[in-house]
């Protein structure tokens, strides 16, 4: 082989590896839900939502997550789904719910296996940003990360009020439930 084409068959090599080392391990959520339930003492309340959007960098442990708060489907009525928009979460004005952050542990998401991990980041509803860490637990197998979490949210703490003629009807705290899919 002449010397030239060594070099550039060499560059060559040289430039698609270090191609492949920059492309960010990146993983998107193909499918996901975001559940909750209010188990007030006079009424049960549950919805869900199919429009999580996230995205997960393993490399740097990063993440962020959001789902539209007027995707949530069930409920007991249209009603009670109006005034959950309209009323709790406004979701014209704070359309999203959010949560983005690192993941503590040190742990390889590029590698198959179960990891229970601790999420750390800021949780936005309703307006309200805090400061939460959410516990998860986390499957890599064949490429695709499987990621269930569960967790509760105060309505006081995202300043979400809850009428005197609604009390006993709505919880205080709701408890989330959160499943998706990703993929690079």
């Amino acid at each position: 082989m002449h010397f030239a084409n060594i070099i550039r068959t060499g560059c060559i090599s040289v430039f698609l590896l270090l191609s492949v080392q920059a492309q960010a391990q990146i993983f998107s959520i193909t499918k996901g839900k975001v559940d909750f339930r209010s188990d007030a003492p006079l009424e049960l309340i549950t919805a869900s939502s199919k429009d999580l959007k996230g995205k997960i960098d393993v490399e740097k442990r990063q993440f962020a997550f959001s789902v539209k708060m007027n995707s949530f489907m069930g409920f007991n009525s249209p009603l009670q789904r109006e005034h959950f928009n309209e009323n709790y979460v406004e979701s014209d004005v704070f359309p999203d719910a959010s949560f983005t952050g690192k993941i503590i542990e040190e742990v390889n998401l590029a590698a198959d296996g179960t990891y229970e991990i601790r999420a750390k980041g800021k949780f936005t509803i309703h307006g309200v940003t805090q400061d939460r860490i959410i516990k998860s637990t986390v499957v890599v197998k064949n490429g695709m990360i499987r990621l269930d979490a569960a967790f509760t949210v105060l309505l006081a703490d995202h300043n979400i009020p809850v009428p005197k003629v609604v009390h006993e009807k709505l919880a205080s705290e709701i408890k989330v439930n959160v499943t998706a899919e990703l993929k690079q």
